[in-house]
């Protein structure tokens, strides 16, 4: 599969990832926002304002067919969950099937599948993400992983890894896709504890 193919049904990808990941916020409270994250230096509060940051540039993309490169204002004080839904559901309503070829971002044309594609990777496993942080299991469906992972080995290499995913990690024989894709973008899955723990 080349990386035109494993994105032909990126928003359909998309549309997946956030529903995912908006099961993924729902039970965060404002308690849980200092814990640790499996992003190095990000607690869950800065997590959640950098998935509205991506979930706004996403649909920022879709909307007006382009992402301008500068600063997306974070969520308002106090409510980041609900500016994360919010932020969802703009993604939801603008990454139509009928969406744009192409999106320009930073000035440079890019199809408008791959951005998607690789939107609903980084969505995911945020999601993914969120949910350890509040130590609760929510793994990525077996099916859906299958074609993020197939999807990520072909549009993500070393050169993209520093500030935004650690190194690929080794797993268990017998792993399912979702602890390969999640291993492959450096997470260590451990079920059943809080990540605290995990990093303590």
């Amino acid at each position: 599969m080349t990386s035109r193919d494993a994105a032909a049904g990126g928003s359909g990808l998309l549309e997946r990832a956030v529903t995912y990941c908006l099961g993924a916020v729902a039970p965060v409270t404002p308690e849980l926002l200092s814990r640790a994250t499996p992003c190095e230096g990000w607690d869950l509060g800065a997590l959640l304002t950098h998935l509205h940051d991506s979930l706004s540039a996403l649909a920022e993309a879709a909307e007006g067919g382009r992402i301008a490169g500068g600063p997306v204002p974070g969520p308002p004080r106090g409510d980041p969950v609900r500016a994360v839904r919010a932020a969802a559901r703009r993604v939801l309503g603008a990454w139509a099937p009928a969406a744009r070829e192409a999106v320009a971002v930073g000035g440079l044309p890019l199809p408008a599948a791959l951005l998607s594609a690789t939107g609903a990777v980084e969505v995911a496993v945020h999601g993914w993400d969120v949910a350890r942080a509040c130590g609760r299991d929510h793994p990525i469906p077996e099916p859906f992983a299958e074609e993020l992972l197939e999807l990520v080995s072909l549009v993500l290499d070393d050169a993209d890894r520093p500030g935004r995913f650690g190194p690929p990690l080794t797993v268990r024989c017998g792993a399912d896709a979702g602890e390969r894709l999640l291993a492959f973008l450096g997470r260590r899955v451990r079920c059943g504890q809080k990540y605290e723990e995990d990093v303590a």
